[in-house]
């Protein structure tokens, strides 16, 4: 049976209640946990049509020196490293203050074996958006359904 408590939402929260709330809460299952993993690793969109393969990667506010796409046998591999670092000093230099961020993902793609141009494989970002286009051989194309005549 659960229990009605009341939390002290004060700015200030006490020494006690700081410990309870370290020990009461799920770590197995923390969504901040999970929320600073997904903020790091951009969603992907995997799309298959008869002439290629696309791939989409939401990586807004990146500038596209930032990535590096790589194919390495048959392991396509989209990663990105950004640091940005700020500083602030006060006019008689008492004090500092420093600020730095570090972001970096990486995604790998197994593409299929020898039914890609691994050569025209092509990049582009536009709209926060880097769009990979992974061109298929023509034998690993859909053919069109071919009408025998009956003589």
């Amino acid at each position: 049976m659960k229990t009605l408590v009341r939390q002290n939402a004060t700015l200030f929260p006490s020494l006690p209640s700081l410990i309870e709330d370290f020990f009461s809460r799920d770590w197995a299952d923390s969504t901040l946990a999970n929320r600073n993993y997904s903020a790091t690793l951009p969603a992907v969109n995997v799309r298959e049509t008869n002439e290629d393969y696309i791939i989409e990667v939401a990586a807004p506010g990146m500038k596209r020196d930032e990535f590096k796409v790589e194919l390495d046998n048959n392991v396509l591999t989209i990663s990105s490293q950004r640091e940005e670092k700020q500083e602030q000093h006060d006019e008689d230099g008492t004090y500092t203050r420093r600020e730095f961020n570090y972001q970096s993902f990486q995604r790998s793609f197994t593409l299929p074996e020898n039914k890609v141009e691994g050569e025209k494989i092509a990049a582009r970002y536009a709209d926060g958006i880097l769009h990979i286009t992974v061109p298929k051989k023509d034998e690993a194309k859909v053919k069109p359904i071919k009408q025998i005549t009956i003589g």
